[in-house]
């Protein structure tokens, strides 16, 4: 469903994340968040060609695919974020793309150990700004209506 232009999600959406070949990861949608946030873990800073790199494994026991996977990125930022437990901390931020709605999104996501927390993948405010409008009494809105999209 769309209003104003902007797709209606739900509080827990299913994503993908192309490059890195990751369908149907679950995402905490979270307008109390400023950023976006994607859990791994090993977080490491490299030089490569000169330029700050980092690596990182992807962390999720319920995602066969994401489970542990190896990725390398130029470091895109580095920021204090404040978690949800009101500790600063100094985070990398990378760029990937995200689909949802059957649309690719360029996103920027801050590098974290999200362990105690239910979902991998956290979608903050700068993402959703402009582009969806949350609806907290549903869950994975884009899955049933790429569904329907599909049977007509």
């Amino acid at each position: 469903m769309k209003i104003l232009d902007k797709h209606v999600i739900g509080r827990v959406e299913s994503v993908s994340l192309p490059e890195w070949n990751i369908d149907e990861i679950d995402a905490k949608i979270d307008t109390g968040a400023y950023s976006s946030s994607l859990h791994c873990h090993k977080i490491e800073q490299f030089k490569h060609h000169q330029e700050n790199w980092v690596r990182f494994n992807l962390l999720d026991p319920d995602h066969e695919a994401y489970n542990e996977q190896l990725i390398q990125l130029p470091i895109h930022d580095i920021r204090s974020v404040k978690s949800s437990n009101g500790i600063a901390q100094d985070r990398f931020f990378i760029k990937t793309t995200i689909t949802l709605f059957s649309t690719i999104y360029d996103i920027e996501l801050s590098l974290t150990d999200r362990s105690e927390m239910k979902y991998p993948l956290l979608l903050g405010r700068k993402f959703l700004k402009n582009k969806f409008l949350v609806d907290v009494s549903q869950k994975y809105v884009s899955n049933s209506e790429q569904i329907d999209q599909g049977s007509k």
